[in-house]
């Protein structure tokens, strides 16, 4: 059993001071999602060993179906999580029990018919994503391992460590996710270059990735089973028959939008990678070196926003109204640093960054060349828009914390189908794959602006509601 920490959730939620609350909700987080990005970004690199950008752009195309991933779990992980941690914050700690217990097992439903339905549909599926006859077999390969063999542990240990983060377990939520990370980065090279024969490498990256799922997933099924000592988190199916109509529906009004986001970026790299893929399949493989690269600023905001979450829902349904909005600003200010530091590193050293992605040192040496050349160019424009970027994750887990679905999901909607899918159409036909490069900050700018009138409303509204009371 796990030993129980000094200080409850309760008191670290709502009167540990705020800069110390989120530090210790966000530090391990932020741990995780590095270390999770390099989990995911490991495969890329040892792939880009070999010289050969076919594969590189093979696994350009497969971050679609990986990323679907991230937005199942989000469906039950976040839309469950949130929901339990405002569930704690108004004292009903059976509902919230009932809650995650409902989310566990519709995490395991969900991942099951995913699989399934990419198992059945894999080849026509992939040409949509952009494969063309040199990158099918890769594609092919990498996508039935990874994500028809490993969705069920990918997506349930996603979904379990939201859950353990907001009950307050942020550690454990970590530790589960990095074990899986740091055995990828050990696997990766034993099987592509040592088990698999030449020419085999993505598939010794896939079976390494699936193995490492496992691996995660067995200890998050061990640390969500010891910590409902502590926590109201369950995974008896019968206490999940328990919870009532209206909860399931509060657990998909957040959880939907926070699916959707995912989701939508990834119908936004799908157009990314038609677009990119209909210049050439180095534009494609440059394009891809970028959209793994420029993850990096992104994975360690993502990670201050979601240790944010849980304490703002908790002081939401408390009615702290002053300690939620501090958290706000504290962890907004904080991302922003990070933000602006990123575009300064990239614009100084984005040659160098591309190159760690792709050798020259292969007979398809004038094709990488001219791969990480393309890469450099679209990560100068790419990462003037991290700041913008983290208004828009910042703001979109405040409305999920909140539970605020209905915002979520048009600011969603707004963000990817309404600004960065047309602008990357009409700036492509203008100026090239430049263009399309460009459309990123040009999306992301307009969008934050949408997101905090949006949640600057939402603040004001919430006050008042306080205040009257």
């Amino acid at each position: 059993m796990m030993r129980p920490n000094t200080v409850s959730k309760e008191e670290l939620f709502a009167k540990v001071p705020v800069n110390k609350a989120l530090l210790t909700m966000a530090v391990p987080t932020i741990i995780s999602q590095m270390i999770n990005l390099i989990y995911n970004m490991v495969d890329a690199f040892f792939i880009g060993r070999t010289g050969n950008p076919y594969m590189m752009a093979a696994t350009t195309i497969t971050l679609t179906l990986v990323m679907m991933n991230v937005a199942l779990a989000n469906l039950f992980g976040i839309g469950g999580g949130s929901h339990v941690a405002r569930l704690m914050g108004s004292g009903k700690q059976e509902t919230a029990r009932s809650v995650s217990a409902y989310c566990f097992w519709g995490s395991v439903r969900i991942a099951v018919t995913y699989s399934i339905l990419i198992g059945l549909f894999l080849n026509p599926i992939l040409k949509l994503l952009g494969a063309s006859e040199a990158t099918l077999p890769y594609a092919r390969s990498y996508a039935l391992i990874v994500t028809v063999m490993g969705a069920l542990p990918a997506v349930l240990s996603m979904a379990l460590s939201h859950l353990l983060r907001n009950t307050g377990f942020s550690g454990q939520a970590s530790i589960g996710l990095s074990l899986g990370g740091i055995l990828n980065v050990l696997l990766d090279p034993l099987f592509m270059f040592v088990i698999m024969p030449k020419g085999q490498e993505v598939i010794g990256a896939a079976l390494a990735t699936t193995i490492s799922n496992f691996v995660s997933c067995i200890y998050l099924l061990y640390a969500y089973r010891s910590a409902s000592a502590a926590a109201p988190l369950s995974m008896n199916p019968a206490v999940g028959k328990e919870l009532d109509a209206q909860n399931r529906k509060t657990v998909f009004k957040v959880g939907i939008p926070s699916a959707l986001l995912p989701g939508l970026f990834d119908v936004a790299n799908i157009s990314v990678n038609i677009l990119a893929a209909a210049h050439n399949d180095l534009v494609l493989a440059g394009m891809g070196i970028v959209m793994k690269v420029e993850r990096i600023p992104n994975a360690i905001n993502i990670g201050i926003s979601q240790g944010m979450l849980p304490i703002v829902a908790y002081n939401y349904a408390s009615g702290n109204h002053a300690r939620m909005k501090k958290t706000i600003h504290t962890a907004r200010n904080a991302g922003l640093a990070v933000s602006f530091a990123s575009v300064i590193f990239f614009q100084l050293f984005a040659g160098q960054a591309a190159s760690l992605f792709l050798s020259t040192a292969s007979q398809k040496a004038a094709d990488a060349i001219q791969t990480i050349a393309y890469a450099a160019v679209f990560l100068r424009i790419r990462c003037i828009a991290s700041p913008v970027q983290m208004l828009n994750y910042h703001s979109s887990y405040c409305m999920q914390a909140m539970g605020k679905g209905k915002e979520t999901l048009i600011h969603a909607c707004v963000r990817e189908l309404l600004l960065y899918i047309p602008l990357m159409i009409v700036l492509d036909r203008l100026f090239g794959e430049t263009g399309l490069a460009a459309a990123l900050p040009a999306a992301e700018a307009a969008a934050a602006v949408f997101a905090l009138y949006l949640l600057r409303g939402m603040m004001r509204s919430h006050a008042a509601e306080t205040q009257a009371h």
